[in-house]
């Protein structure tokens, strides 16, 4: 599987972010030996379905520079770190409370030299700071991870969407979505991508 799915959907990227994005397959190739971070059923599928689902966000909304983004329950550093690839000027945090996914997350970043990229074993709930986006990919219900975001999410706004959370998921959301005391907007990934993988997924604007 090579990157080159990732050109047709971003042929603006630059050699260098093309570089580092071609990276990828081979550290996390290296890395997922010692630690499981994405399922050996699916690293063939690395490309689409895990760079290129987290890149959907960057479809959705290119962050100005100087925005800072949390990602929560980011596993092996998705949808972080392909976000960071195509945003320099912007801040990652990437928490995990597994310590050895983000081992892994630290390990790639310096890896990449993403200066952008810093990464923390915390439980998002006793995490502290404030955020202009909190991204992530369906980590629980969407009710309970709303809780662990109180609080971390800026009034000040700088970017062309309401500061709040963007949150990948896939399946029926009605339910799940209509608990929720805030502005929601939901929007379908197949706008974007025309593979059948993404078919049903979607990114949650909650704000």
């Amino acid at each position: 599987m090579n990157s080159d799915i990732i050109t047709k959907y971003f042929p603006n990227i630059t050699t260098h972010q093309k570089v580092q994005i071609e990276s990828l397959y081979s550290l996390y190739d290296e890395w997922n030996k010692n630690i499981n971070v994405i399922s050996r059923k699916d690293f063939s599928n690395l490309y689409i379905h895990h760079v290129l689902h987290s890149l959907s966000i960057q479809k959705l909304l290119a962050f100005k520079s100087g925005t800072k983004i949390l990602d929560i329950g980011t596993g092996g550093g998705f949808p972080g770190i392909p976000l960071a690839i195509l945003n320099p000027d912007s801040k990652f945090h990437l928490i995990d409370s597994i310590g050895k996914k983000i081992k892994v997350v630290k390990e790639v970043s310096s890896a990449l030299n993403l200066s952008n990229v810093s990464a923390e074993h915390i439980r998002a709930d006793e995490h502290k700071g404030t955020y202009d986006f909190i991204v992530s990919r369906a980590v629980t219900a969407m009710p309970e991870f709303l809780k662990w975001t109180h609080g971390k999410i800026r009034k000040k706004e700088q970017n062309a969407f309401p500061n709040g959370v963007l949150y990948l998921k896939g399946g029926d959301l009605r339910e799940e979505l209509s608990s929720i005391g805030q502005k929601v907007d939901v929007y379908e990934i197949s706008r974007w991508f025309e593979e059948d993988f993404f078919k049903e997924k979607k990114i949650v604007h909650i704000y």
